[in-house]
């Protein structure tokens, strides 16, 4: 099996058909809405809050909101609507989320997307959920994940997933690939192509982004949205606290599966670490747009599409994988 990530690969330029880069359509469809760009911030307690999430949904960005405050989704979600927003959140797969589900039917709310959020998302357990949401919740557009493998791409499919979700443990702040020895550490971008030539559905590629040309590389190789964590987490409007270090601003960015999160020290498959303070979160998602902007005008086309044309080489170890 062909195998490589991010830095391991270059993508070729196409003959230009623009005259400035701002003729170029970033727009994704994506479920029942189409939104400015293929990006969307991990569902992680610290990378996206209520604030934030009303703000791009005002904005036309997808956001998917975070499930480690179970009680208040409900809330969220009535929230949303009364806004004339859209509502997308997180569930998992404990006995206590299939309750969730018959409480959202009951009081007859719809979110208009629901992620099923599991480390290992190729399980009976997320299938059965993905099956229980489908039956009692038919209108909503499910993610399921997260997943490596086409397999499990056309599993979570023929259970009723709309989306699935792909990537395990590529991320900055997780561990995953040290603590077990499984995951698409180091391989997160061949996995995306693998698990999209099986799919017939959209696929999210799910961590390891260290640049903003990654995101054109996941569109490359089959991905209709791309999860950004730790360079989405640096934020004015991001929840984690500003810390200041020898004059320099930070913020707190933690995995889902860490310590920090769990609240004990149990089954940590994420850790703690610090990010640059970024400022406005609106100014990194236009920086994110042109430079899609510029991968497209590279490309040879008009839109996203034309990514997912263009050749391009594998120049492994030309970078060091992915830590800077």
């Amino acid at each position: 099996m062909q195998t490589f990530d991010y830095d391991d690969i270059q993508l070729i330029p196409n003959k230009c058909i623009i005259k400035s880069r701002k003729e170029a359509d970033t727009s994704i469809k994506f479920g029942p809405k189409t939104f400015k760009i293929p990006v969307v911030p991990a569902n992680m307690e610290s990378v996206i809050n209520e604030d934030l999430a009303i703000w791009l949904a005002q904005n036309d960005y997808f956001y998917v909101m975070h499930r480690f405050e179970p009680e208040k989704r409900a809330g969220f979600v009535k929230r949303m609507h009364e806004r004339g927003l859209f509502a997308s959140i997180s569930v998992g797969i404990k006995d206590a989320e299939y309750d969730f589900i018959d409480q959202l039917k009951a009081e007859h709310l719809d979110p208009e997307y629901i992620t099923i959020d599991v480390a290992h998302g190729h399980s009976d357990f997320v299938i059965k959920m993905i099956q229980y949401i489908k039956k009692n919740l038919p209108d909503a557009f499910v993610v399921a994940g997260n997943v490596a493998t086409p397999e499990a791409v056309r599993d979570l499919e023929n259970a009723g997933a709309d989306a699935t979700k792909v990537g395990v443990g590529p991320g900055k702040a997780c561990i995953t690939k040290l603590k077990t020895g499984f995951g698409t550490g180091g391989w997160q971008l061949a996995a995306i192509r693998l698990c999209a030539k099986a799919a017939r559905k959209p696929i999210i590629a799910d961590g390891g982004i260290r640049h903003n040309g990654d995101i054109a590389k996941s569109v490359r190789f089959g991905a209709s949205m791309v999860m950004i964590g730790s360079m989405l987490a640096g934020h004015l409007e991001s929840p984690g606290h500003v810390i200041t270090i020898d004059g320099k601003r930070y913020k707190q960015y933690w995995g889902s599966a860490s310590e920090v999160q769990k609240g004990a020290y149990r089954n940590v498959e994420g850790k703690q670490m610090l990010v640059p303070y970024r400022g406005p979160i609106k100014d990194t998602l236009r920086e994110m747009q042109e430079d899609l902007q510029s991968s497209i005008s590279y490309a040879g086309g008009r839109d996203l599409e034309s990514i997912r044309r263009v050749d391009y080489v594998i120049v492994k170890n030309s970078i060091m994988n992915g830590d800077y």
